[in-house]
């Protein structure tokens, strides 16, 4: 499998997200090319700050594999993860983060400031621009349709 592929499954997340009225991102984790979590945004369906698609897909991994840590975990997100999610992931020991958009209003993985570069016992590799340009239409679709 590649980095698209697995990039769709986490497309398809967010739009599942859209068809339920929230920002649609979505995220899997992979490990052993095995998706073992999987997630998308529901802040408005918890009504709770921390239901974005990576702590949900991160909370699935962890029960999947009965651990905290994710240390041979990959993690693909349609969104570049925001101070809380990249947090979550340097404290998960995720080696390995793909995004497809940029986010320059909340972005922590370079978009406003980049937390993997900072002086933390973890660095994980990050890869952007994977599906880039579906990753980026259908949050333009989802907040045009939200002006409407």
């Amino acid at each position: 499998m590649d980095h698209e592929y697995y990039m769709g499954l986490a497309l398809d997340l967010a739009r599942e997200a859209a068809a339920a009225g929230e920002v649609p991102v979505g995220c899997v984790i992979v490990r052993d090319g095995q998706v073992v979590g999987r997630g998308r945004n529901r802040r408005e369906e918890k009504q709770a700050v921390s239901s974005h698609a990576e702590m949900e897909a991160m909370a699935q991994a962890n029960a999947a594999l009965g651990s905290w840590r994710l240390e041979d975990c990959a993690l693909y997100v349609t969104l570049e993860p925001c101070p809380m999610c990249a947090g979550a992931i340097i404290n998960a020991r995720i080696p390995r983060v793909y995004y497809g958009a940029r986010d320059r209003e909340m972005g922590a993985c370079g978009g406003v400031l980049n937390l993997f570069m900072e002086r933390f016992p973890h660095h994980p590799a990050l890869v952007g621009g994977i599906l880039e340009e579906q990753c980026r239409q259908v949050l333009t679709d989802f907040f045009k349709d939200l002006r409407k």
